[in-house]
């Protein structure tokens, strides 16, 4: 059983930094990314960006591409997301979520396993 474990949320200001972590712990397949999905109050739960962990493919959505960046440690089985230049609509539970086989999704279904959350919040 696969379990995902998300930290490093917080609040931070306008042009802050943050970085998240997410520890996959379990069985894991050979070809598996790991995607960042985010749902602030009222809103659906959108995808923010995806790591292959066999060959580090990377995909970003458009509103955090230059802002946000992936990487990953395989030997700890851990992906961090280094959030720059947060902005308030940056706000959202933000949740890490598995996806098994190749290629880089955003699409939720395509996630079976997924984290508990952390909440980031970007305010003055």
């Amino acid at each position: 059983q696969v379990q995902l474990v998300e930290s490093g949320g917080g609040l931070v200001q306008p042009g802050g930094s943050l970085r998240l972590s997410c520890v996959v712990s379990g069985v894991t397949p050979d070809y598996y990314a790991i995607g960042w999905f985010r749902q602030a109050p009222g809103k659906e739960r959108e995808g923010v960006s995806c790591i292959s962990m066999s060959d580090g493919m990377t995909y970003y959505t458009d509103s955090v591409k230059g802002r946000f960046t992936l990487s990953r440690d395989n030997a700890k089985n851990t992906v961090y997301l280094q959030m720059n230049s947060l902005k308030p609509e940056d706000t959202a539970v933000y949740y890490c979520a598995r996806h098994v086989g190749i290629g880089v999704p955003l699409i939720r279904y395509q996630y079976d396993a997924w984290g508990q959350g952390t909440q980031v919040t970007v305010s003055s």
